[in-house]
């Protein structure tokens, strides 16, 4: 998984998205992960394993 700070993904957003499109990437906030951007199949895949009931 790549990471990038959240000022790195702001700046090069182009990069975030080809980037997210092959893996997941991990944006940093003061040094702290603090969200992850997949792509949307991978999203799909996780989503379909999951209960109906935990769905938001």
């Amino acid at each position: 998984m790549k990471t990038l700070s959240a000022k790195d993904a702001k700046n090069r957003f182009g990069y975030l998205i080809d980037t997210a499109r092959r893996e997941p990437v991990s944006i940093e906030k003061h040094g702290r992960a603090v969200v992850v951007v997949l792509s949307v199949e991978t999203y799909e895949t996780l989503e379909s394993g999951r209960p109906e009931a935990h769905r938001r």
